[in-house]
Protein backbone atom coordinates (compact mmCIF):
# COMPACT_ATOMS: atom_id res chain seq x y z
CA UNK A 1 0.00 0.00 0.00
CA UNK A 2 1.47 3.52 -1.05
CA UNK A 3 2.19 5.90 2.34
CA UNK A 4 0.96 9.39 1.59
CA UNK A 5 2.90 10.60 4.92
CA UNK A 6 5.60 9.13 6.75
CA UNK A 7 7.37 10.62 9.93
CA UNK A 8 10.31 9.00 10.39
CA UNK A 9 11.67 9.85 14.61
CA UNK A 10 10.23 13.19 14.33
CA UNK A 11 10.76 15.87 17.02
CA UNK A 12 9.61 19.35 17.10
CA UNK A 13 11.04 21.51 19.92
CA UNK A 14 10.73 25.23 20.76
CA UNK A 15 13.81 25.51 23.52
CA UNK A 16 13.12 23.16 26.31
CA UNK A 17 9.26 22.15 25.17
CA UNK A 18 9.14 19.13 23.22
CA UNK A 19 6.23 20.15 21.29
CA UNK A 20 6.74 16.68 19.03
CA UNK A 21 9.18 13.96 20.62
CA UNK A 22 10.42 11.49 18.17
CA UNK A 23 7.41 10.88 16.31
CA UNK A 24 7.02 7.79 13.92
CA UNK A 25 3.82 7.41 12.25
CA UNK A 26 2.95 6.38 9.03
CA UNK A 27 -0.43 7.19 6.68
CA UNK A 28 -1.12 4.90 4.11
CA UNK A 29 -2.86 6.67 1.19
CA UNK A 30 -6.72 7.07 0.85
CA UNK A 31 -6.73 7.07 4.34
CA UNK A 32 -9.00 8.64 6.84
CA UNK A 33 -6.68 9.35 9.48
CA UNK A 34 -7.49 11.11 12.45
CA UNK A 35 -4.68 12.47 15.35
CA UNK A 36 -6.69 12.58 18.76
CA UNK A 37 -5.44 13.79 21.71
CA UNK A 38 -5.62 16.53 24.53
CA UNK A 39 -4.71 20.29 23.76
CA UNK A 40 -1.01 20.22 23.95
CA UNK A 41 -0.29 16.78 22.99
CA UNK A 42 1.04 17.40 19.85
CA UNK A 43 -1.44 16.38 17.21
CA UNK A 44 -2.03 20.14 15.67
CA UNK A 45 2.11 20.68 14.94
CA UNK A 46 2.01 17.19 13.68
CA UNK A 47 -0.24 18.45 10.72
CA UNK A 48 1.73 21.98 10.54
CA UNK A 49 4.90 20.05 9.72
CA UNK A 50 2.82 18.35 7.17
CA UNK A 51 1.34 21.61 5.67
CA UNK A 52 5.15 23.10 5.91
CA UNK A 53 3.92 25.87 8.54
CA UNK A 54 7.13 24.59 10.90
CA UNK A 55 9.99 22.70 10.33
CA UNK A 56 11.23 19.94 12.49
CA UNK A 57 14.20 20.36 14.49
CA UNK A 58 15.53 16.61 14.16
CA UNK A 59 13.73 13.55 12.45
CA UNK A 60 12.36 12.85 8.07
CA UNK A 61 9.05 13.68 6.61
CA UNK A 62 8.04 12.15 3.40
CA UNK A 63 5.54 13.14 1.76
CA UNK A 64 4.44 10.21 -0.97
CA UNK A 65 7.58 9.75 -1.16
CA UNK A 66 9.16 12.65 -1.48
CA UNK A 67 11.59 14.82 1.11
CA UNK A 68 9.65 17.25 2.73
CA UNK A 69 12.11 19.79 5.05
CA UNK A 70 12.67 22.79 3.67
CA UNK A 71 9.79 22.75 0.90
CA UNK A 72 7.76 25.37 0.96
CA UNK A 73 3.93 25.33 2.39
CA UNK A 74 2.31 26.32 -1.27
CA UNK A 75 5.42 23.63 -3.57
CA UNK A 76 3.59 20.81 -1.21
CA UNK A 77 0.24 18.81 -2.49
CA UNK A 78 -1.19 19.50 0.65
CA UNK A 79 -4.25 21.97 1.43
CA UNK A 80 -5.55 22.53 5.06
CA UNK A 81 -8.93 23.32 6.73
CA UNK A 82 -8.74 25.38 10.01
CA UNK A 83 -11.13 25.89 12.66
CA UNK A 84 -11.63 29.46 12.11
CA UNK A 85 -12.86 28.98 8.63
CA UNK A 86 -10.17 32.20 7.35
CA UNK A 87 -12.04 32.83 4.67
CA UNK A 88 -11.70 36.62 3.43
CA UNK A 89 -14.90 38.54 4.68
CA UNK A 90 -14.71 41.70 1.41
CA UNK A 91 -14.57 38.54 -1.63
CA UNK A 92 -17.75 36.47 -2.54
CA UNK A 93 -18.08 32.70 -2.04
CA UNK A 94 -17.00 31.76 -5.83
CA UNK A 95 -14.04 34.23 -5.10
CA UNK A 96 -13.02 32.77 -1.49
CA UNK A 97 -12.61 29.32 -3.58
CA UNK A 98 -11.09 30.34 -6.58
CA UNK A 99 -8.51 32.64 -4.58
CA UNK A 100 -5.72 29.49 -4.82
CA UNK A 101 -6.51 29.09 -8.41
CA UNK A 102 -5.95 33.26 -9.61
CA UNK A 103 -2.36 33.14 -7.31
CA UNK A 104 -1.44 30.12 -9.00
CA UNK A 105 -2.55 32.28 -12.36
CA UNK A 106 -5.50 30.18 -13.51
CA UNK A 107 -7.07 32.03 -16.21
CA UNK A 108 -10.70 33.16 -14.64
CA UNK A 109 -12.93 31.37 -16.65
CA UNK A 110 -11.40 27.96 -15.90
CA UNK A 111 -11.41 29.11 -11.65
CA UNK A 112 -14.44 30.09 -11.99
CA UNK A 113 -15.63 26.29 -13.48
CA UNK A 114 -13.56 24.90 -10.85
CA UNK A 115 -14.90 26.91 -7.89
CA UNK A 116 -18.57 26.25 -8.75
CA UNK A 117 -17.70 22.21 -9.25
CA UNK A 118 -16.20 22.62 -5.83
CA UNK A 119 -19.31 24.02 -4.35
CA UNK A 120 -21.57 21.16 -6.11
CA UNK A 121 -19.01 18.70 -4.35
CA UNK A 122 -19.86 20.16 -0.88
CA UNK A 123 -23.38 20.60 -1.43
CA UNK A 124 -23.09 24.56 -2.16
CA UNK A 125 -24.44 25.15 -5.61
CA UNK A 126 -25.47 28.71 -6.41
CA UNK A 127 -24.13 30.06 -3.41
CA UNK A 128 -21.48 31.67 -5.28
CA UNK A 129 -22.24 35.30 -5.34
CA UNK A 130 -23.05 35.54 -1.33
CA UNK A 131 -20.14 36.67 1.13
CA UNK A 132 -19.29 34.71 4.26
CA UNK A 133 -21.27 36.92 6.28
CA UNK A 134 -24.68 36.24 4.74
CA UNK A 135 -24.01 31.90 5.61
CA UNK A 136 -24.49 30.20 8.33
CA UNK A 137 -21.48 28.43 10.47
CA UNK A 138 -22.05 24.86 8.58
CA UNK A 139 -22.29 26.83 5.29
CA UNK A 140 -18.88 28.41 5.76
CA UNK A 141 -17.21 25.04 6.71
CA UNK A 142 -18.45 23.85 3.69
CA UNK A 143 -16.87 27.13 1.89
CA UNK A 144 -13.48 26.55 3.94
CA UNK A 145 -13.76 23.06 2.58
CA UNK A 146 -14.21 23.82 -1.31
CA UNK A 147 -11.46 26.15 -1.18
CA UNK A 148 -9.02 23.51 0.49
CA UNK A 149 -10.50 21.08 -2.21
CA UNK A 150 -10.64 23.07 -5.30
CA UNK A 151 -7.12 22.78 -6.17
CA UNK A 152 -7.25 18.55 -5.75
CA UNK A 153 -4.91 18.02 -3.36
CA UNK A 154 -3.48 14.86 -2.89
CA UNK A 155 -3.28 15.31 1.36
CA UNK A 156 -6.38 17.27 3.13
CA UNK A 157 -5.61 18.36 6.34
CA UNK A 158 -8.32 19.39 8.93
CA UNK A 159 -7.44 21.21 12.22
CA UNK A 160 -10.36 20.67 14.34
CA UNK A 161 -12.95 22.07 11.81
CA UNK A 162 -16.10 21.05 13.66
CA UNK A 163 -15.56 22.43 16.60
CA UNK A 164 -17.18 25.98 16.33
CA UNK A 165 -20.49 24.27 15.14
CA UNK A 166 -23.59 22.76 17.28
CA UNK A 167 -23.99 19.49 18.24
CA UNK A 168 -26.28 18.15 15.21
CA UNK A 169 -24.90 20.38 12.65
CA UNK A 170 -21.40 18.61 14.05
CA UNK A 171 -22.75 15.03 13.80
CA UNK A 172 -24.04 15.92 10.18
CA UNK A 173 -21.07 17.59 9.17
CA UNK A 174 -18.83 14.29 10.25
CA UNK A 175 -21.21 11.95 8.05
CA UNK A 176 -20.63 14.45 5.15
CA UNK A 177 -16.91 14.65 5.27
CA UNK A 178 -16.54 11.12 5.48
CA UNK A 179 -18.82 10.48 2.37
CA UNK A 180 -17.25 13.13 0.68
CA UNK A 181 -13.43 11.21 1.48
CA UNK A 182 -15.19 7.83 0.31
CA UNK A 183 -16.01 9.54 -3.17
CA UNK A 184 -12.97 11.57 -3.50
CA UNK A 185 -10.44 8.91 -2.43
CA UNK A 186 -8.16 11.14 -1.53
CA UNK A 187 -5.81 11.06 2.23
CA UNK A 188 -7.77 13.19 5.12
CA UNK A 189 -5.89 13.63 8.14
CA UNK A 190 -7.73 15.01 10.84
CA UNK A 191 -6.92 16.38 14.55
CA UNK A 192 -9.49 16.61 16.97
CA UNK A 193 -9.88 16.64 20.95
CA UNK A 194 -12.99 14.85 20.48
CA UNK A 195 -13.43 10.93 20.91
CA UNK A 196 -16.59 10.36 19.62
CA UNK A 197 -15.55 12.40 16.41
CA UNK A 198 -12.18 10.35 15.78
CA UNK A 199 -13.62 6.90 16.79
CA UNK A 200 -16.85 7.33 14.57
CA UNK A 201 -14.79 9.06 11.31
CA UNK A 202 -11.40 7.28 10.74
CA UNK A 203 -10.19 4.40 9.53
CA UNK A 204 -7.44 4.69 12.37
CA UNK A 205 -6.64 6.68 15.26
CA UNK A 206 -3.56 7.76 16.57
CA UNK A 207 -3.67 8.35 20.67
CA UNK A 208 -1.09 11.77 21.38
CA UNK A 209 -0.06 12.66 24.44
CA UNK A 210 3.25 14.56 25.67
CA UNK A 211 4.28 15.11 22.01
CA UNK A 212 4.38 11.57 21.97
CA UNK A 213 2.26 8.69 20.02
CA UNK A 214 0.31 6.25 22.43
CA UNK A 215 -1.29 4.45 20.09
CA UNK A 216 -1.93 3.91 16.94
CA UNK A 217 -4.73 1.18 15.58
CA UNK A 218 -8.55 1.14 14.10
CA UNK A 219 -11.22 3.04 16.38
CA UNK A 220 -12.00 -0.57 17.58
CA UNK A 221 -8.76 -1.19 18.73
CA UNK A 222 -8.06 1.83 20.18
CA UNK A 223 -11.66 1.51 22.01
CA UNK A 224 -11.53 -2.09 23.42
CA UNK A 225 -8.02 -2.82 23.36
CA UNK A 226 -6.06 0.37 24.96
CA UNK A 227 -2.63 0.15 25.08
CA UNK A 228 -1.95 2.15 28.54
CA UNK A 229 -3.67 3.83 30.80
CA UNK A 230 -3.77 7.17 29.47
CA UNK A 231 -5.16 5.76 26.40
CA UNK A 232 -7.88 3.89 28.20
CA UNK A 233 -8.92 6.73 30.22
CA UNK A 234 -8.78 9.07 26.92
CA UNK A 235 -10.49 7.44 25.19
CA UNK A 236 -14.17 6.74 26.14
CA UNK A 237 -13.75 7.21 29.66
CA UNK A 238 -12.70 3.51 30.46
CA UNK A 239 -12.25 2.27 34.19
CA UNK A 240 -8.86 1.63 34.73
CA UNK A 241 -7.88 -1.34 37.33
CA UNK A 242 -5.00 -1.73 39.37
CA UNK A 243 -3.07 -4.72 39.28
CA UNK A 244 -4.68 -6.01 42.63
CA UNK A 245 -8.14 -5.94 40.85
CA UNK A 246 -7.06 -7.31 37.97
CA UNK A 247 -5.01 -10.29 39.77
CA UNK A 248 -8.50 -10.97 41.66
CA UNK A 249 -10.22 -11.71 38.05
CA UNK A 250 -8.03 -12.31 35.26
CA UNK A 251 -4.83 -13.98 37.41
CA UNK A 252 -2.56 -11.88 35.92
CA UNK A 253 -1.35 -9.06 37.73
CA UNK A 254 -1.15 -6.05 35.79
CA UNK A 255 -3.41 -2.71 35.03
CA UNK A 256 -6.74 -3.31 33.23
CA UNK A 257 -9.38 -1.95 31.64
CA UNK A 258 -13.18 -2.45 31.45
CA UNK A 259 -15.72 -0.18 29.58
CA UNK A 260 -18.23 1.27 31.50
CA UNK A 261 -20.74 -0.46 29.37
CA UNK A 262 -19.47 -3.76 30.20
CA UNK A 263 -20.61 -3.47 34.03
CA UNK A 264 -23.84 -4.96 34.92
CA UNK A 265 -25.46 -3.89 38.03
CA UNK A 266 -27.68 -6.17 40.31
CA UNK A 267 -28.89 -5.84 43.70
CA UNK A 268 -26.32 -6.33 46.11
CA UNK A 269 -27.81 -10.03 47.67
CA UNK A 270 -27.45 -11.33 43.93
CA UNK A 271 -24.24 -13.79 43.67
CA UNK A 272 -21.02 -13.04 43.08
CA UNK A 273 -19.89 -10.34 42.30
CA UNK A 274 -17.72 -6.83 42.78
CA UNK A 275 -19.04 -5.23 46.50
CA UNK A 276 -20.21 -1.13 45.86
CA UNK A 277 -22.14 1.20 46.61
CA UNK A 278 -23.61 4.55 44.45
CA UNK A 279 -22.13 7.79 44.42
CA UNK A 280 -24.10 9.77 41.71
CA UNK A 281 -26.10 9.19 38.71
CA UNK A 282 -25.71 11.51 35.69
CA UNK A 283 -28.26 11.58 33.62
CA UNK A 284 -27.32 11.17 29.41
CA UNK A 285 -30.81 10.85 27.64
CA UNK A 286 -30.26 7.36 25.99
CA UNK A 287 -28.49 6.28 29.12
CA UNK A 288 -27.22 6.84 32.72
CA UNK A 289 -23.88 7.16 34.12
CA UNK A 290 -23.57 5.65 37.49
CA UNK A 291 -20.34 6.50 39.54
CA UNK A 292 -19.40 3.42 41.62
CA UNK A 293 -17.55 3.22 45.00
CA UNK A 294 -16.06 -0.56 44.57
CA UNK A 295 -14.03 -0.94 47.89
CA UNK A 296 -12.63 2.03 47.47
CA UNK A 297 -12.12 1.84 43.79
CA UNK A 298 -14.06 4.62 41.59
CA UNK A 299 -15.65 2.87 38.74
CA UNK A 300 -18.10 4.08 35.87
CA UNK A 301 -21.23 2.02 34.33
CA UNK A 302 -23.32 3.33 32.23
CA UNK A 303 -26.88 1.76 32.57
CA UNK A 304 -29.36 1.94 29.35
CA UNK A 305 -32.60 4.21 29.26
CA UNK A 306 -35.47 1.63 30.84
CA UNK A 307 -33.28 -0.36 33.14
CA UNK A 308 -33.39 -0.21 37.19
CA UNK A 309 -31.74 2.51 38.22
CA UNK A 310 -30.18 2.08 41.65
CA UNK A 311 -30.35 4.90 44.44
CA UNK A 312 -27.84 7.42 44.89
CA UNK A 313 -25.86 5.18 48.35
CA UNK A 314 -27.84 1.90 47.36
CA UNK A 315 -25.26 -0.80 47.94
CA UNK A 316 -25.39 -2.76 44.71
CA UNK A 317 -23.19 -6.13 42.88
CA UNK A 318 -21.17 -5.17 40.16
CA UNK A 319 -20.82 -7.90 37.41
CA UNK A 320 -18.71 -8.28 34.12
CA UNK A 321 -18.07 -10.34 31.11
CA UNK A 322 -14.55 -11.46 32.28
CA UNK A 323 -13.38 -11.74 28.65
CA UNK A 324 -14.63 -7.70 28.13
CA UNK A 325 -11.46 -7.25 31.04
CA UNK A 326 -8.73 -5.71 28.76
CA UNK A 327 -5.02 -6.54 30.53
CA UNK A 328 -2.66 -4.13 29.63
CA UNK A 329 0.44 -6.09 30.06
CA UNK A 330 3.81 -4.36 30.17
CA UNK A 331 2.30 -1.67 31.72
CA UNK A 332 4.03 -0.29 34.72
Amino acid sequence: MTTAVSFQTVSRHYGPVRAVDRVDLDVAAGEFFAMLGPSGSGKTTCLRLIAGFEQPTAGHIEIFGETAEGVPPYRRNVNTVFQDYALFPHLNVVDNVAYGLMVRGVAKAERMKAAEEALALVQLPGYGQRRPGQLSGGQRQRVALARALVNRPKVLLLDEPLGALDLKLREQMQEELKSLQRQLGITFIFVTHDQGEALSMADRVAVFNDGRVMQVGSPEDIYQRPASRFVADFVGSSNVLPPEFVQRYDGRKAWGSLRPEAIRIQQAASGDGVPARVVSKNYLGAATRVALDAEGLRLHAIVPAGARLPGEGEAVMLTFNREQLHVMEGEG
